[in-house]
C-alpha cells in the first residue's frame, strides 16, 4: 500500500470540502430563487463529486459576464450607424407604447419603422427564398444557425456559399458546437479552403466542457450586403424543408426583414463573431427604402442571453401576457413556463382573456413532452385553451397579444430558451401583420386537436407520475 495514501486521501477530501463549501456560498451570494439556491445546495451536500460535476454543468450562472467588452459594443454601435431614435405613433395602443419602453431598457435601443416583412410557414419556400437572396449577394453573407446540418439541405446552402466566397463575397458562417455537432470536420475543411470564415460558437475543448456544456446559441440570423435578414425558428436541416422518413416538414415560422431593423441582426451577429473570433466586424448596413408594394411595420430586435443582466425576452413575454385585454395566441415546440409566465398566462385566462396554446402532438424530444404534460392541467383549468397540433412536429415560435402586438424567432416558451440559451427575437407592432399572423394560427387550428380537461384526466397513470418526476428537472431540459 502506498505508504502516503490516508494522507493524500486527507488532503483530498478537505479540497473537495472547501470548494464545495465554496461553490455553496457562491451559490448563496447570488440572491437567486431560493427553491432554487436550496436545491443546488441540496444536490452539492448529497451528491459527493457527482453534485459538484452537475453544478458545474448546470448550475452556474453568466449574469454579468462580459462577452464581449463595452468598448467594444459601443464601437459597433457607432459603426452599424443606427437611425435616431424616432417618435412614437399616435395609433400605437398602450400596450406597445409599454412593451417598446421595456425592451428599449433591457437592450440597446433598436426600434425602426418602414420595416417589409415577409413570413414563412414553409421550409421549403423559406429555404428558396434564402438561396435566391444569397445568389444575389455582392458584398458579404453573414449566417448563424443553431443547427446546420450536412444532409440535402444544408449541403445546397453550403455549396451555394462556397461558391459565393470564391466569387469574391465575404462569407461568414458561425455555428453552434453543439447544435451542429456532426458537421464533418471534412465539410468545414472544405468550407475555409473555398474562403468562408467558419468557427463554432463556444467549442467544447477537454479543458472548458464543464464550462461550456450549458450555454448554447440558439440564434437563427443571416444578412445579406446589409440589405436583407433572415430570422425565426428554422434550422438548416431535410426535416424543415422536405421532412423525414416517419414525418412529413416540420412546421415552423421564419421572417424574411428588409429595411434599417437588417442592422440590429447585423449588430447581432457582430458582437457573437467578435466573442468567438476576438474581431470587430466593420460593416455597416447599407441604407434601405423597402418597395412601394411592401407593408411597412414598426420593429424591435431583441436578444437575449445567459450574460444578459435580465431574461430579456423572458420579460417581454412576461410584460405582454399581463398587458394583454383580448386575447393571447402561443405556438411553442415546447411549453416549460416559468413559474412567473405560468401565473400571468393562467390569470390572463381567468380575467376572461381568450388564451390560446398550441403544441405539437408529437415533439421531438419524449423528455420534454412529458415536462410540457404536466403543465397542461392547470392550464386547463384555468381557462387556457390547448391544442395539439396533430400533422408533424410544431416548431414555430409566436406569442401574439391583442390586435397590435407579435412576436417571434428563436426563443422557445421553456427555461432553457429563456435562462441558458443566446436567442434573437423580433417585436413587431402592426395591427396588419398582427391580422396576418392570427389567420395563419386560425389555420393551423384546423390541423389541430382541442384538448378537453376530462379526456386529459385519462392518461394512463404511468405517464402522471412521469409527468411530475420529470418537472423536477425542468428547468435544465
Amino acid at each position: 500500500m502506498f505508504p502516503y495514501a490516508n494522507v493524500v486521501y486527507n488532503i483530498l477530501l478537505v479540497l473537495y470540502v472547501l470548494t464545495v463549501l465554496t461553490v455553496i456560498v457562491v451559490v448563496l451570494s447570488e440572491n437567486r430563487n431560493p427553491v432554487k439556491s436550496m436545491a443546488w445546495v441540496l444536490v452539492l451536500v448529497l451528491l459527493p463529486v457527482v453534485g459538484l460535476l452537475i453544478y458545474l454543468v448546470f448550475g452556474r450562472s453568466l449574469k454579468g459576464a462580459k462577452l464581449f467588452t463595452r468598448s467594444h459594443r459601443r464601437e459597433l454601435w457607432r459603426m452599424t450607424d443606427f437611425p435616431e431614435a424616432i417618435k412614437l405613433e399616435e395609433g400605437l395602443n398602450d400596450t406597445s407604447r409599454q412593451l417598446i419602453s421595456l425592451a428599449n431598457k433591457l437592450t440597446e435601443r433598436h426600434l425602426f419603422e418602414d420595416t417589409s416583412i415577409k413570413v414563412f410557414t414553409s421550409g421549403e419556400a423559406k429555404f428558396e427564398a434564402l438561396l435566391h437572396d444569397i445568389e444575389q449577394a455582392r458584398e458579404y453573407v453573414h449566417v448563424q444557425y443553431f443547427i446546420l446540418e450536412n444532409d440535402l439541405t444544408g449541403r445546397r446552402l453550403i455549396e451555394l456559399l462556397q461558391r459565393k466566397a470564391r466569387e469574391g463575397v465575404q462569407v461568414r458562417v458561425l455555428y453552434d458546437y453543439v447544435g451542429s455537432f456532426y458537421m464533418r470536420p471534412k465539410v468545414l475543411k472544405q468550407m475555409r479552403a473555398a474562403g468562408i470564415d467558419v468557427h463554432p460558437f463556444m467549442e467544447l475543448t477537454f479543458t472548458q466542457f464543464f464550462l461550456r456544456l450549458n450555454w448554447r446559441n440558439h440564434r437563427k440570423i443571416v444578412v445579406i450586403d446589409g440589405r436583407v435578414g433572415y430570422v425565426g425558428g428554422m434550422n438548416i436541416a431535410d426535416r424543415y424543408v422536405s421532412g423525414t422518413q416517419k414525418e412529413q416538414a416540420w412546421r415552423d415560422t421564419h421572417l424574411r426583414i428588409e429595411g434599417e431593423a437588417v442592422g440590429a441582426m447585423q449588430y447581432s451577429f457582430a458582437i457573437d463573431w467578435g466573442y468567438t473570433t476576438r474581431e470587430l466586424l466593420d460593416m455597416p448596413p447599407k441604407q434601405f427604402e423597402p418597395s412601394h408594394d411592401k407593408s411597412r411595420h414598426l420593429v424591435q430586435m431583441v436578444s437575449s442571453g445567459p450574460t444578459s443582466r435580465w431574461n430579456n425576452i423572458s420579460y417581454v413575454f412576461l410584460k405582454a401576457v399581463t398587458l394583454a385585454k383580448h386575447c393571447v395566441y402561443i405556438q411553442t415546440p415546447y411549453f416549460l413556463p416559468s413559474d412567473p409566465l405560468l401565473k400571468a398566462i393562467q390569470s390572463a385566462a381567468l380575467a376572461g382573456v381568450e388564451v390560446k396554446l398550441m403544441i405539437p402532438r408529437r415533439p421531438d424530444s419524449h423528455m420534454l413532452r412529458l415536462a410540457t404534460g404536466s403543465y397542461i392541467k392547470e392550464c386547463l383549468q384555468a381557462g387556457v385553451k390547448i391544442y395539439f397540433y396533430e400533422p408533424t412536429m410544431m416548431h414555430a415560435k409566436v406569442v401574439i397579444v391583442d390586435d397590435e402586438f407579435v412576436t417571434t424567432g428563436s426563443t422557445n416558451f421553456d427555461f432553457r430558451s429563456f435562462e441558458h440559451n443566446f436567442e434573437f427575437n423580433a417585436l413587431i407592432y402592426s395591427k396588419e401583420f398582427n391580422r396576418e399572423m392570427k389567420a395563419i394560427f386560425e389555420d393551423d387550428m384546423t390541423r389541430s386537436s382541442r384538448v378537453t380537461i376530462g379526456k386529459w384526466k385519462q392518461r394512463p397513470l404511468i405517464q402522471k407520475a412521469l409527468e411530475s418526476v420529470v418537472r423536477l428537472i425542468a428547468p435544465i431540459l
